[in-house]
């Protein structure tokens, strides 16, 4: 009987840790509209190298000289390394050329689907790319 409730006990502790971890990670369409393309080139402004994904923000100049800052959102920071991308890829200055899915609520923020240097070297591919490497 004791070894029962302490193995209910644990069972519980267990799910209710598990479910904490499910809770934390959503779609990626919960939050980006695929029918809402991307398509910008810009300087890397900043870089927020954190779980659960890494976000860098990236200074677009428009056609009539306003600067607008738009935030990316790419894979966990685990991921981006054993695909050979580091913090150091992500350097204040460059210029990068990214597509994605813009953000459900119209904010300047989108998910990051393809990333290149200004010289086309591709950093982050498709999300296809990003399944196979798991």
């Amino acid at each position: 009987m004791r070894f029962r409730r302490l193995s209910l006990h644990l069972l519980g502790l267990g799910l209710v840790l598990v479910s904490r971890f499910v809770w934390a990670h959503h779609s990626p369409l919960a939050e980006f509209d695929p029918n809402m393309p991307v398509k910008v080139t810009g300087t890397i402004q900043r870089v927020e190298w954190q779980n659960p994904h890494v976000w860098f923000f990236v200074d677009v100049t428009e056609a009539d000289g306003t600067i607008t800052n738009w935030g990316f959102s790419t894979w966990p920071p685990g991921s981006l390394m054993r695909s050979g991308v580091t913090k150091d890829t992500f350097r204040i200055g460059t210029i990068v050329n990214v597509q994605g899915s813009r953000a459900r609520d119209g904010s300047n923020n989108s998910s990051t689907q393809r990333l290149t240097l200004e010289d086309g070297t591709a950093l982050i591919g498709s999300r296809e790319q990003y399944l196979g490497g798991q």
